[in-house]
Order: structure tokens, then sequence, then C-alpha cells
């Protein structure tokens, strides 16, 4: 079994004193900079991987093709197959971040990637829409395994002085991976249809990106291999597996009883987070005493639970964005998407930005909350506004909807790493990984329900305002959760236990 040691960086001779060896030019080296450059590539291509699905689920409605052809109300099914990957992706971030604690933040993360790849590249042979949500929920099952070790081994190898930075700059991948998806789509289907009949073009999409993901993870193992063990490896792999296999069973056995029992797709997707709490309630009574300083911290709790707003927002948007933009400005698929665009882009000069931003914070004795509030209240307002103009423009431009999305999108950016780098001065080193999964896991029921009750309003609305109106209130209530978490580094204690 390998140890925890390693993702330990291996030591350094001679050390300079901020950590970075030194070469025999007298250059410092910083080997963590690679590092952050290879994690977010990773990022990229399994956030492409989970993305792609609502502009291409946009397609089909848009054109009248695929499992979505003749579905009566068709935005609240291609909601609830958003909702049904993300449930997988829940499902596995607690133990995908307990397993990275026991097998190696490390290979756990290779895992992830090869799975990822290699399911994305099925979705686009399966056809049928009970077999579809079956290989993207398994898609989700292995890409949940990445974010909790990601977050681990930046938070280990990176100098304290300089750990939301990287946070922030590697999860810039999950806003490249999303830009690419949201802007790029049209061209992977325009490219299919040069070798695929018309109505299978979709299908190129996720050719091209599960292989990227396999040609991203051969250069992750490639990095990783002096910590990689084949031994290991299997047993990690069996060990997700196992875990994923017992979700499946239990997303698909809800699916397909409220599908039988008439239950619309709004209440599948519920049913699906009321599965969430239960795995959360099984941890507590299973693992209660080993993970208790993770699960029943209050200000980590109250972070978990501030989540929910955080991965709502992101999945509405990635989600549904193009078919908001472009139904809201009467625009063609490629206008919407390259307007929608501007969403997923913030995320590129955001994240990096609230991750340096945060650690200037800490080293000038401010501490992290103050500027996590600040970035999520403005976050909130603008999206009030984005809200409003939705409802009270006859016919919204294109480029005031682009402004107000980018602007919204770099606030909302910005405070993920700051939050990302205060569940880990609160968590115990020892059980990092498992608390960023549980964080996780929390956040993701936002994920799962946002793209189903955003295409469930859309149906019943005949606009895209309701939704939208809904997603800011959701951010107000986040905000509130994180006024009464414990700041370490302003004096008010760790969080205490609840």
């Amino acid at each position: 079994m390998q140890s925890e040691t390693a993702d330990t960086p291996p030591p350094r001779t001679p050390a300079a004193p901020d950590g970075a060896s030194v070469d025999a030019s007298g250059r410092r080296i910083r080997p963590w900079h690679s590092l952050w450059l290879l994690l977010m590539l990773g990022w990229t291509v399994s956030a492409a991987d989970r993305s792609v699905t609502g502009p291409v689920v946009t397609w089909m409605i848009d054109n009248n093709v695929g499992f979505l052809a003749h579905a009566d109300r068709p935005y609240a099914l291609g909601g609830l197959i958003g909702g049904l990957f993300f449930a997988g992706y829940m499902l596995t971030q607690f133990p995908g971040g307990y397993l990275g604690d026991r097998y190696g933040h490390r290979t756990l993360i290779v895992v992830s990637l090869v799975w990822a790849g290699v399911a994305t590249l099925v979705t686009g042979l399966v056809g049928g829409l009970v077999t579809f949500i079956v290989v993207r929920v398994v898609t989700g099952l292995g890409e949940g395994a990445y974010y909790s070790n990601d977050r681990t081994v930046i938070t280990e190898t990176t100098p304290e002085r300089a750990r939301s930075l990287g946070l922030g700059v590697v999860i810039t991948g999950l806003a490249l991976g999303i830009t690419i998806a949201t802007v790029f789509t049209p061209n992977f289907i325009d490219l299919g249809k040069l070798w695929l009949p018309d109505v299978d073009a979709w299908r190129m999409a996720f050719y091209i990106l599960g292989t990227a993901t396999l040609l991203a993870a051969a250069a992750v193992a490639l990095r990783f291999r002096r910590d990689l063990n084949a031994r290991v490896v299997g047993r990690a792999t069996l060990h997700l597996a196992a875990y994923s296999a017992v979700s499946l069973a239990l997303i698909m056995a809800v699916y397909e009883l409220g599908t039988h029992a008439g239950l619309s797709d709004l209440w599948i997707a519920v049913l699906e987070v009321v599965l969430a709490v239960g795995v959360v309630l099984f941890a507590l009574a299973r693992k209660g005493g080993e993970l208790g300083p993770v699960l029943r911290n209050r200000s980590l709790f109250l972070i978990y639970l501030s989540y929910i707003a955080v991965l709502w927002n992101l999945w509405f948007f990635s989600f549904w964005s193009v078919s908001i933009v472009a139904g809201a400005a009467h625009s063609s698929f490629a206008n919407g998407a390259l307007t929608a665009g501007f969403n997923a882009g913030a995320g590129i000069l955001g994240f990096p930005a609230g991750g340096w931003l945060s650690d200037v914070a800490v080293r000038r004795g401010w501490g992290r909350k103050p500027m996590l509030l600040s970035f999520t209240g403005v976050q909130a307002v603008l999206t009030v506004v984005f809200a409003w103009y939705l409802a009270t423009a006859g016919k919204p431009s294109l480029w005031v909807m682009g402004v107000l999305l980018f602007t919204a999108s770099l606030f909302f950016n910005a405070m993920q790493p700051i939050g990302h780098a205060l569940t880990a001065e609160l968590a115990p080193p020892r059980l990092r990984g498992s608390a960023f999964g549980m964080q996780n896991l929390i956040g993701e029921t936002g994920a799962v329900l946002s793209p189903a009750v955003g295409g469930v309003l859309r149906d019943r609305t005949g606009g895209w305002t309701a939704a939208v109106w809904l997603d800011a209130a959701i951010i107000v209530a986040g905000f509130c959760l994180l006024t009464a978490v414990r700041d370490p580094r302003r004096g008010s204690g760790s969080g205490k236990s609840a």
C-alpha cells in the first residue's frame, strides 16, 4: 500500500530559503510551478469532458435530433441528464479523497484522468437515452476522484506563501475546459458532419475530448512515474470501481424507479440529492470517529454548505449559458456559444488573480475571509443585475450580456481558490483529501439540481429569467453562510466542533 509520504516532495539538495532548489548556474528552480501547469492540464480536459454535455444537448434540442427529438419537456430532460452526471461526480468526491489519503493522491489523479478519457470516448459510441445516461454517470464517477486529490497535492507541495495562488492557477484549467467545450462544440459538431451522418455529428465532440484526456493522463503519469506502483494503482482502481459500482446502481435505481412511477425530471433530481445526503450520513455512521475533525468542524461544515451555491451557479451557467444567451437575444447557436464563452473565460483571469490576492491578504495579516465575502457579495449583486436585465430588456444585447456574465464570473472564480485555501487551513493535514472530498460532495448537490431545476423553469415559463433569479437568491444564501465561518488567521479560532 502506498504511504502518504508518496505525496511529499522529494528532498532537495541544497535547499534555498524559500524552499526552491538551486541548480549549478545559481538559478532558483521551483518544481511546484511545473506541477501546477500539469495539474491545470488535467483540470482542462476533465472540465471539457463534463461541460460538453450542455452544448450538445442544446444542439440536439435546436436540431430536433437524437433522444431529445420527441421529448415532451426537452429542457427538463436535458437538465436531468446533466444532473445525473453530477450525481455520479458527487458520489465519488468523498471516497476519492479518502482513497487518496490511503493509496496516494497522485495515484488517484492518474486513475481519474484515464477513467474520464475512456468513458468520454465511449460516450460517443453509445446510442439511446438510458445508455447515454449510464455512460455519463460512469464518466462523472471517475472524474469525481480528481478534485480532492489535486487540491491536496498542491497544498502539500507548494510553500504556504504561494498556496492560494497555486490553487487558483491550477483550477484555471476548469475555466479553460468549460470555455473550450462552450465555444468550440459547434466546431466539433461541424467537423463531425464531414465524417458522420448529420444526426450523429455530435459524437465527434466526445471523440475529440476523450482522446485529449487520455493524452493528458499519459503526461501526468509520466510526471508521477516515481510515485506510481502498478499494484497500488490496480488496487486503487478496483477500490474506486467498487464504490462506483454501488453508486451507479443507486443512481440508476432512483432514475428507473422515478421514471416508472411517473415522477417529473425535477423530482428525480431531488431524489438523487436525497441519495447524496444518505451517503453523508453513512460516512458519519461508519467513519465518524476517524473523520470527526473534518465532519464535525463547524466552520468547515459551513464552507461545505456554502459550496452548494458555488456549484449551483457554476454548473447552471456552464450547462445552460448557450441556451440562455441564444434564447434571450434570438441569436444562432454559434453566436450564443461565443457570448456564453465570456462567462467561462473569466475564470482564466479570476482563478489566479483570486489566489494571488488571497496570499497577499494573508501576508498582510488581513486573513482570507474578508476577501472571500467581498468577492461573493459583488458576484451576487452582478447576478441580480443580469437577472433584472433579462427581465426588463425587450431584446437583450449580446454585448451587454457578455459583459455582465464576464464581470460576475470574474469575481465568482476569484473567490474559489480563497475558499479552497481556507478549507486547507481549517482541516488537519492528514485529512485534507477527505475534507476537500466532503466539501465537493455536499457542494455538488447544487450541480445535480441546477441543470434540472433550470430546465424545468425554462419549460414552464418559456424563458430563463426565473432560473437566473433563483440562481441569484442561492448565491445570497451562500454569502450568509460564509459570514459565520471563523477565520483562523483573524484570531477567532479554527472552528470548533459542532
